[in-house]
């Protein structure tokens, strides 16, 4: 059998360059994110999980591929879209991957008081914090890439 490969989607717009300010100040917001206490591995789990439910083609495949080469296992990976029914998860896992879900879907309503709570149960306040920035930064990078598609699949 023989797997042919097709091109993806052009890029529309190529939002960096033609406000290249912006693209600066979001670089540097993305930067800050990153200097934080939480797990390496945990935060790439938020990314994955947030540019898959947003549909941005470039940032799942990113984001996979960085939590790959940081030790992720596929299994894991694979089962990300139905952590809820998986067992390879952690209660931290867990907590940060509700909150991501329920701060990328706004559109069903607010986050909960039952999904802060269990996030603010298994992180302390400047871990939730940084927690938070790290699902708006990804979120804002989603919106650019499903919209924009400034960045080509390679």
């Amino acid at each position: 059998m023989t797997t042919q490969t097709v091109a993806g989607p052009a890029p529309r717009l190529a939002v960096d360059t033609l406000a290249p300010h912006i693209d600066k100040a979001m670089n540097a917001l993305d930067a800050a994110s990153r200097q934080t206490r939480l797990e390496a591995p945990l935060l790439e789990l938020v990314r994955a999980r947030a540019s898959q439910l947003n549909g941005c083609a470039y940032c799942v495949d990113m984001h996979s591929r960085d939590a790959r080469d940081g030790g992720e296992t596929e299994r894991r990976l694979y089962a990300l879209p139905v952590w809820r029914e998986a067992p390879f998860f952690t209660a931290r896992e867990r907590a940060a991957l509700a909150l991501t879900e329920a701060a990328t879907r706004l559109t069903d309503g607010p986050v909960t008081d039952e999904v802060y709570a269990a996030a603010a149960a298994e992180f302390d306040e400047t871990e939730l914090a940084e927690l938070i920035w790290t699902i708006t930064v990804i979120n804002a990078w989603n919106r650019l890439g499903a919209t924009a598609r400034p960045w080509a699949l390679s």
